[in-house]
């Protein structure tokens, strides 16, 4: 029999709630289960303790016993350092932007970075003008001293 161990889901519509759990491979997601292992809360926030609760024992004995961890499961098991921390994969190229898209974000940098220059500039400019502006009058100050 090949065992997993995954997520099955549980909650209302849009309050989610999981328990991990040991399951037949060819049984449904939320159907007949052969062990609960634990739960998960994605609502509650990332560093909260009850956000993820399994007991350590009965996993470790389920994964001797040949128990595949979903992906999910086995992010949660790496982390609490039970099993090797899984790779995490790519993302798929189909959620890249659009060359149209990449073009304009492109574009848009540029301009920031064009009006940063400008900025820059323009704030220089200004120093100079004060800076040629403060030199007459000091010249000034010094001809009536020497007067």
């Amino acid at each position: 029999m090949a065992l997993a161990m995954r997520l099955a889901r549980g909650g209302r519509k849009g309050r989610p709630f999981y328990r991990i759990v040991v399951t037949d491979k060819r049984m449904a997601r939320d159907g007949r289960y052969i062990e609960k292992l634990g739960t998960y809360n994605p609502l509650l926030a990332n560093d909260d303790d009850k956000r993820v609760v399994f007991n350590e024992e009965r996993v470790k004995y389920w994964l001797e016993q040949g128990a595949q961890p979903s992906d999910r499961v086995a992010r949660f098991l790496g982390k609490a350092g039970l099993a090797d921390m899984p790779e995490v994969r790519e993302t798929p190229k189909k959620s890249e932007p659009k060359e149209k898209t990449k073009m304009k974000m492109a574009d848009k940098a540029e301009k920031l970075k064009a009006k940063a220059e400008a900025e820059a500039a323009a704030a220089e400019e200004a120093k100079a003008a004060e800076a040629a502006a403060e030199a007459p009058a000091e010249e000034a100050a010094e001809d009536k001293k020497e007067g």
